[in-house]
């Protein structure tokens, strides 16, 4: 899945949120949402206050999805997520983690925390995009179902 022939159009206007705090990841991220063929409305922030504070503010509409990298300065993901899950404000937001981090206690820990999916950050571009257009697909449905075990983590297979 390389190739613009090889995504198919996502119908509808996307909002989502990247919690990143790495300038180039952010940047990445962001080109790869732009090779796609997605209409998306990208917000971004660079710690978990920042995107507490947002999330919090009753002026803003809830996004389609947030994207939560879980080493973060400031608060992290895992304390993000956390104040997330237990506000039922949040209860249809789809956290998808976006982290380097590899340990199965902290990917079984965000999994127990209900996030929505897991997506390892990878190591080149094509796999970026595809990981990403994969994740947009699946909360383009509206379905806010947690996924089991077997379908947390996503991968380019």
């Amino acid at each position: 899945m390389d190739s613009a022939k090889d995504y198919k159009p996502i119908r509808r206007k996307l909002n989502i949120i990247l919690a990143e705090d790495d300038y180039d990841d952010r940047l990445l991220f962001q080109e790869a949402l732009n090779e796609l063929p997605v209409d998306v409305e990208l917000t971004t922030f660079n710690n978990g206050d920042e995107l507490m504070g947002w999330l919090n503010d009753d002026r803003n509409k809830l996004p389609h999805a947030l994207y939560l990298d879980l080493n973060m300065p400031r608060k992290n993901g895992f304390a993000a997520l956390g104040e997330i899950k237990r506000n039922d404000k949040f209860i249809e937001l789809p956290v998808i983690i976006f982290s380097t981090a590899t340990n199965r206690a902290m990917i079984k820990q965000v999994f127990k925390d209900a996030a929505h999916y897991y997506i390892r950050k990878p190591a080149n571009f094509w796999e970026l995009k595809a990981l990403i257009y994969k994740s947009l697909k699946l909360i383009e449905g509206n379905d806010i179902a947690l996924p089991g075990k077997e379908s947390f983590m996503l991968t380019t297979d």
